[in-house]
């Protein structure tokens, strides 16, 4: 069984220094890797595509297991995975559950990755 990773608040954007600029810290490099290994899947990366280009900018579970042909229960595994790792947030309406993509924190961790990046 492979070894977890420890648990973490993710729920701001990263915000250590870019990695090109100097060796990380411990800390730093885990708060990098866990949200990077929360988008390290086809699903999740599929999913995070809709949520970007979705015209209104938000989606329901139903709506984004429709699209990428999974159960929404999977699909809601997956989301869960990507709002615990600050990426995605969510509300529950009624009886559904609808995701926006955080753009700030996607921005935050292209920058650490690569400081040039977006601009």
């Amino acid at each position: 069984m492979p070894k977890a990773l420890p648990t973490i608040d993710l729920s701001a954007p990263v915000c250590c220094a870019p990695v090109a600029a100097a060796l990380v810290d411990d800390a730093a490099a885990l708060e990098v890797a866990l949200r990077l290994k929360a988008i390290a899947d086809p699903a999740r990366v599929k999913l995070m595509s809709l949520l970007l280009t979705t015209p209104t900018g938000e989606q329901s579970t139903k709506d984004l297991a429709a699209a990428v042909a999974l159960a929404e229960s999977t699909v809601s595994h997956h989301l869960g995975q990507l709002r615990n790792a600050g990426l995605i947030e969510s509300d529950r309406r009624g009886m559904s559950v609808h995701h926006r993509a955080r753009r700030e924190a996607l921005s935050a961790l292209c920058v650490v990755l690569d400081p040039g990046c977006c601009r």
